[in-house]
């Protein structure tokens, strides 16, 4: 894309920032340049409102009330299920598990296959996964006696998809792999992942924690297994993500957890449990969370999430260009098919002190490992600065972000 594009036509960013409230502040006496949004993403008005009108209005657990808080709260509760369902293109809502976030939707999925793996079975990964798509398997392996594999990247951060193919064998029983990786950006060729592991009829899980913000998901084309995520990246609360499951699938998992909710008979002899999917979800849930994700992904879908995504692509392929221009930057992760993810580290300057030093001028980033320390390990560092892009991110908070580090590269000499 050409870098001097400055915005995308028809776009509106500036409109779409005054639905940030957070935006509008100063930081350390400078204007608040917020490019943390792999970590989280900050939350639109319309998604604030909708918890508040929860709590002054609705406030009252569902499902098992027949008062009119209860029957609002549940009506609300369910629709914002039927949006997720609409949002992936999943068959049925029933197919919609509401968890905690993208790592426990993982751990759900991991503890059901507990009793499906034995010793010499392989659990199949990438050696880009986030930790949370990375220890809930090491932990299965160890419960079962499986053997975790896992397919290499090269230099530019992408799946070496020939090595990946050859680790597929008759003893793969499953497969975890990222749509997007949160430390490098890369974006993978999924579906032709899924298709090769459906070749030799291995379940995939798909970990869309960073995708969905920036893709339009459509589970029943990729034919996934399972596609996790969570909302508080996707411009949602914190503490609420899905986890969908094809209806096969689900029907043959046992419960994650037992509690209320999750049955639908309990005697001190037996317990019958409910159907698909309230059989995962026991107890009192994050019911504010839940409405809150509904209101969230109807505020993307007004804007339109290929509008969003060529806004973020025309950000990222405008600061990687400045970023050339930077002598002593070198930018981790040049995968081909990138999200709006720039990781990168600087020549003498540890990543926490650019970190601490960036936010002395107002500029969020993110420094560290990302939860992906494997990652670190590949390209020979301890940690790298990442600058993460959203749909209110601008072209003018990237030249903030490139002076920043002009600024950290002088001062260090």
């Amino acid at each position: 894309m050409n870098q001097k594009v400055e915005k995308v036509v028809g776009y509106d960013v500036e409109r779409i920032r005054q639905d940030f409230p957070v935006l509008d502040q100063q930081v350390h006496g400078k204007q608040l340049v917020y490019l943390d949004n792999a970590a989280t993403s900050q939350k639109p008005t319309a998604v604030i409102d909708s918890l508040v009108e929860y709590y002054q209005n609705d406030n009252a657990n569902i499902h098992r009330g027949v008062h009119t808080l209860s029957e609002r709260a549940t009506l609300s509760y369910e629709n914002a299920r039927k949006t997720v369902q609409q949002f992936l293109n999943a068959s049925s809502e029933k197919e919609i598990v509401f968890a905690r976030g993208a790592t426990e939707a993982i751990n759900l999925v991991a503890n059901a296959f507990t009793e499906k793996l034995s010793a010499g079975d392989e659990v199949l990964i990438t050696a880009m996964e986030h930790h949370s798509n990375i220890v809930p398997w090491q932990m299965l392996c160890e419960k079962t006696g499986a053997e975790l594999k896992v397919a290499p990247i090269n230099e530019q951060g992408e799946l070496i998809l020939e090595e990946f193919e050859k680790l597929i064998s008759k003893n793969t029983k499953f497969a975890a792999i990222s749509h997007m990786s949160n430390a490098l950006g890369t974006i993978n060729p999924i579906k032709q992942m899924i298709e090769l592991l459906h070749q030799h009829n291995v379940p995939v899980l798909v970990d869309g924690a960073q995708a969905i913000p920036h893709i339009s998901v459509d589970v029943q084309a990729l034919d996934c297994e399972f596609y996790v995520f969570s909302g508080h990246k996707l411009y949602a609360p914190t503490g609420i993500g899905a986890l969908y499951g094809k209806m096969e699938q689900l029907e043959q998992m046992a419960p994650y957890q037992g509690g209320g909710d999750m049955i639908s008979a309990v005697t001190f002899d037996k317990t019958v449990y409910n159907k698909v999917p309230y059989k995962f979800e026991a107890g009192t849930p994050n019911i504010a969370g839940t409405i809150g994700l509904g209101a969230a992904i109807d505020y993307v879908n007004n804007i339109g999430i290929d509008a969003i995504a060529a806004h973020e692509d025309s950000l990222l392929s405008y600061a990687t260009e400045q970023a050339k221009r930077i002598n002593k930057l070198r930018v981790i992760g040049t995968a081909k098919n990138k999200g709006a993810i720039l990781s990168f580290v600087l020549e003498g300057i540890h990543p926490h002190d650019i970190g601490t030093m960036m936010d002395h001028q107002g500029i969020a980033v993110r420094a560290g490992h990302h939860c992906a320390m494997p990652v670190m390990d590949f390209f020979g560092v301890p940690a790298t600065a990442r600058a993460s892009f959203a749909m209110y991110n601008t072209h003018q908070e990237v030249d903030a972000l490139m002076a920043g580090i002009e600024n950290l590269i002088e001062m260090f000499g």
